[in-house]
Order: structure tokens, then sequence, then C-alpha cells
């Protein structure tokens, strides 16, 4: 008689722990972690061994403090998308039911200040940096993304940051990296606008302007497609730039057929069409941050191939 409440009990902690995982977007702030680690080794360190590099408590140091914030910034976003969410993404919500509202706030609040206060133990810059940075996720989440453009711009803005830190901790500052954060910045804000043509109802309900509900899918639909066409140009620039003996400069050759696939899928529209081309764009991030990967490993350490 005693093991079916035990169980049920098991599952329902099991289910506030996974409500509070979805919640938190630990698997956005997983990819990240791994995409801040092989940026700032193979592209803004340029001089550090890699012994060195690991034993560099202050990297480590801000890349967790970057990691902790975008935690705390999953979850104060969840929390004002709460209504939007139940219609868009029923199972998530379904999910973080399990879970009181008062424990996210209690760990958004935990994060942020055990950031912070990390941030303060390497220096009073770093602190400001991120205290800057965790407000305008909370900005973000209250006011922003509710205004048209804004909200796309922001979120792209708000996702870069982290990296940008790393390139002002290590002042590597090159016209290629320069591309590559346009590069960057093209594909997660084509991404984004792509998001919100498959949430367009949702928004116009809870308040939210975008791109999609406020011109349509037709006039959206054109405005990324000049949008990829810039990608395109950018992505030519950057292989032909970088040399074919890299193997990221094959990335970015490839990156084209990415794109016409992508301007095929929206432009035939049929069922499932925009799902597949927005999964297609963030696979496609992932294998960039493995092409850099690949391509420093090569040039650092060819023996390891």
């Amino acid at each position: 008689m005693t093991e079916k409440p035990a169980s049920r009990n098991a599952l329902y902690r099991i289910s506030q722990l996974i409500g509070f995982i979805s919640g938190a977007r630990f698997s956005v702030a997983f990819l990240l972690t791994f995409a801040l680690y092989v940026s700032t080794f193979f592209l803004f360190n340029r001089e550090e061994s890699f012994r060195k590099f690991v034993f560099d408590y202050k990297v480590h140091v801000i890349i967790i403090c970057a990691v902790l914030s975008i935690l705390a910034g999953g979850i104060i976003n969840r929390f004002y998308d709460k209504e939007k969410d139940q219609l868009t993404k029923p199972f998530r919500s379904r999910l973080q039911s399990f879970l009181q509202e008062k424990y996210f706030l209690t760990a958004y609040i935990l994060l942020n200040l055990l950031s912070l206060g990390l941030a303060f133990f390497v220096s009073h810059r770093v602190f400001v940096f991120f205290l800057v940075y965790q407000f305008l996720m909370w900005f973000y989440s209250h006011k922003l993304s509710k205004i048209m453009v804004v909200n796309n711009i922001t979120f792209v803005a708000l996702t870069l940051y982290p990296f940008f830190g790393m390139l002002i901790y290590y002042q590597t500052f090159s016209l290629k990296i320069f591309f590559l954060a346009i590069f960057l910045f093209l594909m997660l804000f084509i991404i984004d606008v792509t998001k919100d043509t498959l949430t367009r109802n949702a928004d116009k309900i809870f308040g939210y302007e975008t791109i999609a509900n406020r011109l349509g899918f037709r006039k959206t639909r054109w405005i990324l497609l000049i949008l990829l066409i810039v990608t395109f140009i950018v992505s030519l620039i950057l292989s032909i730039g970088i040399g074919f003996r890299n193997i990221i400069a094959w990335y970015f050759l490839l990156t084209i057929i990415v794109i016409v696939g992508t301007i095929y899928m929206l432009f035939r529209n049929q069922k499932n069409d925009k799902f597949k081309a927005l999964n297609l764009l963030r696979l496609w991030i992932f294998v960039g941050i493995l092409a850099i990967l690949l391509d420093g490993i090569y040039h650092k350490y060819p023996w390891l191939i």
C-alpha cells in the first residue's frame, strides 16, 4: 500500500526537476558554454598555450558567470512568457507547472547573486559587465520583447553579449572577427524572425509586436530573403578571405548551400517547411562551432588529427 504513494512522489519530484531544467533552459546554457570555450580558446586567445588557458581561472569564472546569468535569464523570460508558452509550448509548460512560481523566482535571484559574487571576485569591471547583462535580460523579458524589431535585435545582442566580453578580455580585434560577428548576428536574427512566423497567432493574442504579425508572412518572407542574401555575401567573403586550406572556410562555403535550401523551404511554404528551415539554421550554427573547434585543433595541434 505504501509503494504507490512513494512511486508517485518520486515521479512528482522527477517532474519538478525536469520542469526546472526546461524553465531555466539548461540545453541553451550548455550549448552557449561549449560555444564560449571554443571561441575563446580558438578565436580570441592567440598567445596562450592550452596549459596556460586551463589554469587561467579568470576566464573560467567569467564563463561560469555568463552561464549562471543565462540560466537566470531563461527563468525570467519564462516568467513573462508563461501565458504565451502555454499555447506555443504546451508540453514544456505542463512540466513547468509541477514547480511553484516562488521556486523559479528564488532560483532566478540566487543564480544572479552567485554570478555577481563570482564576477566581483574577478574585478569590479567584470561585476559591472554582468550587472548590466542581467538588467538587460530582465528588461528584454519585461518590455523589449513586445516591441517590433527591437525584440529581435535585443535577443541577438544578448546572445552575443558574453562573446563580446571575452573579445574585450583578450583584446582580439581583426577584420576576420568583425565579419564573423556580422555573420553570426545575421544568422541569429534570421532564426529569431523565422521563429516569430511560427508563433505569430500567439504573439498577436498576447500583444507581442513582431515583424511576422505586423506585416504578415508574405512580407516577412521577403525580408528574410534579403537577410539571407546578405548572409550569402558575407559567407562568400569569409570563405575567400580565410582561404580554403582552413576547415572553417569550407564551412562558410557550404553555408551558401544551406542558405539556398532555407530560401527554397521558405518560398515553397508547405506544411512544416518553416519549422524545418528554423531547425536547419539552428543546426548549422552548431556545425559552425564544431568547424571552429576542428579548425583550431588542426592549426594548433595538427598531430591530434
